[in-house]
Parts: structure tokens; sequence; C-alpha cells
């Protein structure tokens, strides 16, 4: 037993690919606030349509569309010294599907900045 006043916190430890599989899962669920979580303050988004977008301009452009996808398969995700490289393929509504690349630092269990390369179309 701790004596009277003794606050003890404990502090959970998510590894890179926690994090990164965290912020996926509340893409999908569109939870904004699980997603605001997982960025940290001075986030920064690119891509080939995005160029070190903000954390508040990332919400506001990318976050909402999920809706555009319907099916989404992590095909792999590996930790590297630079950060998670994941590799994903999306089905559109249409039913096209597509492949990206992503590069994703995490830092005291924060995303900090999150590199996407464009993949092509599959099948």
């Amino acid at each position: 037993m701790f004596p009277a006043g003794d606050i003890r916190t404990t502090v959970i430890h998510m590894s890179d690919t926690d994090v990164v599989h965290a912020s996926f899962d509340a893409y999908r669920r569109q939870d904004a606030a699980a997603a605001e979580a997982l960025f940290a303050p001075h986030f920064r988004f690119t891509s080939p349509q995005d160029d070190h977008i903000d954390r508040a301009a990332f919400m506001e452009r990318c976050f909402p569309t999920a809706h555009l996808f319907t099916d989404s398969d992590f095909l792999e995700m590996i930790e590297t010294p630079h950060g998670v490289l994941c590799l994903y393929e999306n089905e559109h509504t249409d039913g096209t599907r597509f492949r990206n690349v992503e590069l994703i630092r995490v830092e005291n269990d924060l995303i900090v900045e999150t590199q996407v390369f464009f993949g092509g179309q599959v099948g």
C-alpha cells in the first residue's frame, strides 16, 4: 500500500508501430479527437498534393477522406531508423485499388511527420 498522498502514475509506452496503427484506426473511424491526440503540435504532412502542411491543415484537408475508401489493408509495416514504413492497399468506393507508401516519424509516442509516396493502381 502506498502512503497517504503518494501519487503514482503508470506511463504506458507504445511502440512506434502501435502509434501508427492507432492513427490509421482513428482515421478509419473518423475519430478526430483520437487522431489529434497522436499528432505532435508541430506535426508536418507531405504528399505529392500537400507540401509540409501543419496539423490543422491536415485535419481539415486530409483527415475527413475516409469515406472515399471501402477497404484498407496493411501489406507491410516496418520500423526503420528513419521512421515507420507502411505499405498499404486501399479500395475506392468505385472498386479500384491502389497502393501507397508512407514514412511516419514518431517521437515520444507522437507522430511528428508523415511523408506519403503515391503508388499506382493495383489489378
